[in-house]
């Protein structure tokens, strides 16, 4: 649900992506060399609550959130451990076609242009748009004829990014690679309002009594999150999806947000 990078950034990661098979010499039996080294890395970029984020737990800083429990079922299933690796949201893909992760989960949505560069597992999460305020913009800001001039956040490389650029032209995108960053913004007046998934506008505004979901409806430019891996990989990604099959059916990745949500509020 994050996506939509520019269209040279998308150019870059096929280069690197070309790159990576000439130099591992192909992705072939990617799920045979993980069970191999028994240790499943994942990349991700836990500034993005529901979906990943720190907290303190026990007084260690840990990255929890629905989707750390879906790449543990993952690793479960297969019968290794789970490693994480915490990056910038727009370095994820680069990441992974460079081979320092296995896969990557991270609210990411699989875009065409994204297609070119990796394969995607099954969606499984789709989320709403949502757009935050101060709350004394709330007589102000009801509608995106009001954000004309105005300064409004997004996520870089981030669906939310298009959704600014196409459905709030009069508005003035700001750009910034962590969402932490965004709302510091915003609560400083640096920009009058930010999109963002509903998931995490929830999240947000539950800590911050200054903020509030605004009234403003914004189309659905969303295809939903699924997991990145290096093109080839068919049996990683089968495996992957099996696992998906389980916890949608089952319910666990429902239980999983819901959670998530929780832990989010009560830090």
């Amino acid at each position: 649900m994050r996506n939509i990078a520019k269209k040279l950034a998308a150019l870059m990661l096929v280069a690197v992506t070309l790159f990576s098979l000439a130099g591992c010499g192909g992705t072939t039996d990617a799920l045979s060399r993980v069970k191999k080294a028994g240790k499943l890395v994942v990349g991700t970029s836990a500034d993005y609550a529901p979906y990943e984020f720190h907290k303190m737990i026990d007084g260690k800083d840990t990255i929890i959130g629905f989707d750390i429990e879906i790449a543990k079922e993952i690793a479960k299933d297969l019968g290794v451990t789970l490693e994480i690796q915490d990056m910038g949201f727009d370095g994820l893909l680069q990441a992974l076609n460079a081979g320092k992760v296995d896969f990557v989960i991270s609210g990411m949505t699989p875009t065409d242009e994204r297609k070119k560069a990796v394969d995607f597992s099954k969606v499984y999460y789709v989320a709403k748009q949502g757009v935050i305020i101060r709350t004394e913009s709330k007589d102000a800001i009801k509608t995106i004829a009001d954000l004309k001039g105005l300064s409004v956040g997004a996520q870089l490389t981030s669906i939310q990014e298009g959704i600014v650029k196409d459905q709030m032209p009069d508005a003035k995108l700001v750009s910034l690679g962590k969402i932490p960053d965004l709302i510091l913004e915003l609560k400083n007046k640096k920009v009058d309002a930010l999109v963002v998934e509903l998931p995490v506008a929830n999240g947000y505004v539950a800590n911050n009594p200054d903020l509030m979901i605004s009234d403003i409806a914004v189309g659905e430019d969303d295809g939903g999150s699924a997991i990145a891996v290096q093109k080839g990989n068919t049996t990683l990604v089968d495996a992957m999806n099996k696992t998906l099959d389980r916890l949608m059916a089952d319910g666990s990745i429902d239980k999983f947000v819901s959670e998530a949500n929780v832990a989010n509020e009560a830090q």
